[in-house]
């Protein structure tokens, strides 16, 4: 059975950068996840960066996120896919964000979001090549 979780729980209200809890993929027959961020709410003048991490151990998550969804402003859905047949040593995931918000200073920055994971097939290892002429 296809795995399905949620990195970040949908309608998570986020006011400062931080992490979500690490989710084990060993059991993921696949490694490949179609991910879907949703934003719900938000207030004017700022922005959010998701980002997911990887780790072999749970404990150590590196310098560098795997996946970096782009940066996003308003409401409305971001997808994007997780491909970890990439980086075989990674067992664990989990999302990670940064928030920045310009103009006025207060209120801080605030949105409410949520990060789902669904596991899907496999994307090809190679593409097979296809001949292609003109006929006249």
């Amino acid at each position: 059975m296809a795995m399905e979780f949620e990195l970040i729980p949908q309608g998570t209200l986020v006011k400062e950068n931080g992490y979500g809890a690490a989710v084990d993929v060993r059991t993921s027959q696949t490694r490949t996840f179609f991910c879907v961020m949703d934003i719900t709410d938000q207030i004017e003048q700022e922005s959010v960066d998701i980002s997911i991490w990887g780790s072999a151990d749970g404990e150590n998550w590196g310098a560098h996120p795997i996946l970096k969804l782009p940066q996003q402003f308003y409401r409305g859905e971001t997808r994007a896919v997780l491909d970890l047949t990439l980086v075989p040593e990674f067992n664990f995931i989990r999302a990670g964000w940064e928030l920045n918000r310009w103009g006025r200073v207060a209120p801080l920055p605030m949105f409410m979001l949520g990060l789902r994971l669904t596991e899907i097939p496999a994307m090809p290892a190679r593409v097979p090549s296809v001949q292609v002429s003109a006929a006249r």
